[in-house]
């Protein structure tokens, strides 16, 4: 009886153990996407859709390796990465529902990812954004990631352009507008290059909120390069319609790509940029 009771005891220990769930970090209940670029355009992790997509004619394609963008094995700063060998139309966009979850009352999100290239030597003439995220309308929004087109070395900028008559009431060219008076952060000389991963993170909180201030800020290697504030940030999107694009003119490599549905703080940002397997160590 004594060791009959013993090999109960014993195997309800195992089940026990066997049925405790991983410790997740604090982090991955926030993460709403993930795309390691390991094996395909589309994301490992979504709390929405996991596909990319890619317009084609008036339909939406899942988005596939092809010669103006495709899987780079071994390539990535973790695995896999995206490549970009060349300026092309092959812009993959993923769908906003549970991903970005954009909504008219209170909108905030973090996009991570790590990029790799020579932005005056790889980047053809014009302006290029890397990361967009665009509504059924440019001047009900506009937010991205943008290297600028004539200048050298090449700056690089994060903006959020809200409804139009609200960051250009004169109407004049995004160009002819002095540079601090544009709602963005421009770094004029950022540590991008064709052997080193360079960590880029942008964030956005109280979009769309009256009754609080909204702001934006953009991280490099996880260090705070600036924000914006003072700004009626409003957006007017329908949010049927709007995506998360990804490689506007881009030349250069992208991997890990990581959504939240807040903004994260400095700490958070740190964090993720010391990652040693990249986010999939938020939820795996």
């Amino acid at each position: 009886m004594r060791i009959l009771s013993f090999i109960i005891l014993a195997s309800a220990s195992l089940l026990t153990t066997a049925a405790e769930p991983k410790t997740l970090h604090p982090l991955s209940t926030a993460l709403t996407m993930h795309a390691s670029f390991d094996k395909e355009i589309h994301a490992d992790f979504s709390k929405g859709d996991r596909f990319g997509y890619v317009r084609k004619g008036k339909e939406n394609v899942k988005a596939e390796s092809n010669e103006e963008a495709k899987i780079a094995q071994g390539a990535g700063k973790f695995g896999g990465a995206l490549w970009f060998p060349k300026k092309g139309n092959f812009k993959p966009q993923f769908n906003n529902a549970k991903v970005l979850d954009y909504n008219e009352k209170n909108w905030s999100s973090t996009i991570s990812v790590w990029l790799k290239l020579d932005p005056n030597k790889d980047l053809e003439p014009g302006y290029c954004d890397p990361v967009q995220i665009v509504g059924n309308d440019t001047k009900k929004g506009f937010i991205f990631l943008e290297w600028s087109k004539d200048e050298s070395p090449r700056y690089f900028r994060y903006a959020i352009r809200p409804l139009f008559n609200i960051w250009n009431p004169t109407n004049v060219q995004w160009a002819d507008i002095p540079f601090n008076k544009r709602p963005m952060v421009q770094v004029e000389k950022a540590p991008f290059s064709r052997n080193e991963w360079t960590h880029v993170v942008f964030t956005f909180e109280n979009i769309n909120d009256k009754s609080k201030k909204p702001k934006g800020q953009l991280f490099i290697n996880g260090k705070l390069q600036g924000s914006i504030e003072n700004w009626d940030l409003t957006l007017g999107w329908d949010s049927a319609q709007v995506l998360l694009v990804l490689g506007a003119s881009y030349v250069g490599h992208m991997d890990d790509l990581g959504v939240f549905n807040r903004a994260l703080n400095d700490t958070e940002v740190k964090h993720i940029f010391e990652l040693k397997k990249g986010i999939s160590e938020l939820y795996r």
